[in-house]
């Protein structure tokens, strides 16, 4: 079956979710973004593969850093950028999300990044868009953030270049982050042995087995020996009812501790997509301490968002 993503020759066309694209394209975008980290040390931060190119970056819902770091990577590959913050705009007016599209098609956009809290957003807006327009997912309701996925397993990779052996600890709200499922789909297919996914039972979904994760309860059972940890923010906005108890319970059970993280391997790195929150998820002295990588991985999304924009648009390797 044709994959919606990718151009009849194999080319990427859209970036909608990890699932279903091939290794050879994630690693394509990995090697690429290697390319890129180098340009935020140069005078001028720019390269030219994007100019002339419009990136609208299209926000249904509100994000900082993901629609910062969008912005940047787009102006660093010399695109012009618009920002658009649809929940306070048309939306709000009444107008349906294809209505907003089809008037930004008609000001000649190149490419659209798009972020809605409803899970399939981006693929309905990829299946309306004409030929020449790339659109790329920043993160739909639960179901996937595919840049954010990529930057942390290009973080990762920097640390631990031998992906073939490694264990990989997932720890927290894996029910409602769409960050753990975009990362177990690119870890699993760029080869990485053993992924592990630690939370309470209500914070998991059903058969999440069948994504080839092993499952764990106990935090301290499930950090023993790996490589990597990696917190996930409780989303407490997509929270009904009483899933947890009170978030004191949850730290003392799941939060990530110096004491816990003495289990883990001692070269450990300590990753978190952001935004923190602290003494509920992970304690400060992890969070600011020697084997925190989450500043790096900020500074590494850019490079991978630039990668991403430059390979849609045929500046890149794949």
């Amino acid at each position: 079956m044709h994959n919606p993503q990718l151009h009849s020759d194999g080319r990427l066309k859209h970036l909608l979710s990890i699932e279903g694209l091939p290794k050879r394209i994630l690693n394509d975008i990995l090697d690429t973004a290697e390319t890129f980290v180098g340009v935020a040390e140069r005078e001028v931060k720019k390269v030219p593969l994007l100019r002339g190119k419009t990136v609208c970056n299209i926000f249904f819902e509100n994000s900082t850093r993901t629609r910062t770091t969008f912005e940047i990577a787009a102006k660093r590959l010399s695109a012009d950028v618009l920002n658009l913050n649809v929940s306070t705009s048309s939306q709000s007016k009444g107008e349906t999300i294809l209505d907003t599209v089809n008037n930004l098609i008609a000001m000649h956009a190149d490419m659209f990044v798009v972020r809605h809290n409803q899970s399939g957003a981006a693929h309905l807006i990829a299946q309306h868009v004409p030929d020449h327009i790339s659109v790329i997912n920043a993160g739909d309701g639960r179901h996937a953030h595919p840049t954010q996925g990529l930057l942390d397993v290009f973080t990762i990779r920097k640390y631990k270049p031998d992906m073939h052996n490694l264990r990989i600890a997932i720890v927290g709200d894996v029910l409602h982050s769409r960050v753990a499922r975009s990362e177990i789909h690119a870890l699993t297919t760029l080869g990485v042995p053993e992924v592990r996914v630690i939370a309470p039972k209500t914070l998991l979904p059903t058969d999440v087995e069948k994504l080839g994760v092993h499952v764990f309860h106990d935090m301290r059972a499930g950090l023993k020996d790996v490589d990597v940890v990696m917190m996930l923010r409780l989303q407490n906005e997509r929270m009904s009812g009483a899933m947890l108890p009170s978030p004191q319970e949850y730290f003392k059970t799941y939060g990530l501790t110096q004491e816990k993280l003495h289990l883990a391997k001692p070269d450990a790195i300590v990753m978190h997509p952001g935004p923190m929150n602290r003494g509920v998820e992970i304690d400060s002295s992890v969070a600011d301490g020697m084997q925190s990588v989450i500043l790096p991985q900020v500074t590494y999304g850019i490079a991978v968002r630039m990668a991403v924009m430059a390979i849609l648009a045929g500046g890149g390797q794949a």
